[in-house]
């Protein structure tokens, strides 16, 4: 095998798609600084036991593993950014009020997690702790909203769902791991046949509430629907009516719901959502509530957030335009040095082109050059 070859799903990325990335993540950055959150580091490795702890099986096979040389312990490589975010906040800021906190740096992932994904994602995201209401859940919603405006996404599609109604239906029912996780599936894949071989056993008002959760998909009228099938199932007139009261504050949103859809369903703990959008084979962003996720760091308070790959997201808009750029003579007089210095501290690309050799960019479209004028350095349009 060549030495530059690089394994499945891993690849280098070149100048134009750098640069698309490379800008975006700034103003994904600057757009959530601009909602009043604060940018961590969480460092790439840690030790196993701290990055996996209460994080399910699903992110364990996702983690690369290794050994420590110093220490002979177990490390891991990180396949998501949110445990660690809420190690941060639990642990190392220890706040008593609402903390905002977002990332951006590289997780990477055993297996890529769609057909032709990268297994090294760049990924954003974006946390709110500390408030237990619907606001903290909307605001994370607006704030991805307005993050795919930012990136050129056009005609998306909101999906929402909440864990807790199956959770409410399932309340007072004795269910192992394995029957809950193959019933999971089964909602999924929208199966009733198998749906009703799982629940076979299940009280009448658990078992006709699921079934009926296989046509609750689509829009606003599934609440409606909802309503009517479910109005006697504790708890969930209110999540229903937590989705309507979110859904109806997204100005200008496609809008869709699937009550049966339970991605990620050891994670969250409430209202969950995912942004399509057209040309994107799968979800762009993917959020919601996780209250849970900071218990195992010794601090249970309500969190909701966010996060998506700046790599995906990038592969489904239109290239960026190249730069203007000035292409200037190599020269040592001090003169056409300041000339390209000042024009450089203006905010200007200059392009030298060394001698011998004309210049190959990719990057940017010399649409100037800078040429000497009876004894003046000038910029004159190409």
């Amino acid at each position: 095998m060549s030495a530059w070859v690089l394994p499945d799903h891993i690849a280098d990325v070149l100048p134009s798609e750098a640069r698309h990335i490379e800008e975006l993540r700034r103003g994904l950055l600057d757009t959530a600084r601009c909602y009043g959150y604060e940018l961590v580091m969480p460092p790439l490795m840690e030790h196993l036991e701290s990055l996996l702890t209460g994080t399910g099986e699903a992110l364990d096979l996702q983690t690369f593993k290794l050994v420590d040389q110093l220490s002979g312990r177990s490390m891991g490589l990180r396949a998501d950014t949110t445990p660690q975010v809420a190690r941060i906040d639990a642990h190392l800021l220890n706040r008593k009020g609402v903390t905002r906190l977002c990332y951006c740096g590289p997780v990477l992932h055993t297996r890529p997690d769609r057909p032709h994904a990268t297994r090294e994602p760049l990924q954003f995201g974006a946390e709110i702790y500390g408030h237990a209401g619907v606001e903290a859940d909307l605001e994370a919603l607006q704030l991805a909203r307005e993050c795919l405006r930012i990136a050129e996404v056009r005609d998306t599609t909101v999906d929402l769902a909440d864990v807790r109604i199956v959770r409410n239906l399932l309340a007072g029912v004795t269910v192992g791991p394995q029957l809950l996780s193959a019933i999971h599936a089964a909602l999924a894949a929208k199966d009733a046949q198998e749906l009703r071989a799982l629940t076979r056993d299940f009280p009448v008002e658990s078992r006709e509430g699921l079934l009926a959760l296989l046509q609750l998909y689509g829009d606003s009228s599934v609440l409606v629907e909802a309503e009517k099938a479910l109005h006697r199932v504790s708890g969930v007139p209110e999540v229903l009516s937590n989705l309507k009261w979110l859904a109806s504050r997204l100005e200008g949103a496609a809008v869709t719901f699937d009550l049966a859809d339970l991605r990620g369903y050891a994670y969250y703990s409430g209202a969950r959502f995912a942004i399509y959008a057209r040309g994107a084979s799968d979800a762009l962003v993917r959020g919601g509530r996780y209250d849970e996720v900071g218990a195992v760091f010794g601090r249970n308070r309500p969190a909701a957030g966010f996060s998506l790959d700046i790599k995906q997201v990038v592969g489904v808009v239109p290239p960026r335009a190249l730069k203007a750029a000035i292409r200037a003579p190599w020269g040592e007089g001090a003169d056409v040095h300041a000339a390209i210095s000042e024009l450089r501290s203006a905010g200007e690309t200059v392009v030298c082109v060394l001698p011998g050799h004309g210049s190959e960019v990719d990057e940017f479209h010399c649409d100037r050059e800078l040429v000497q004028v009876a004894g003046r350095w000038v910029v004159q349009a190409v």
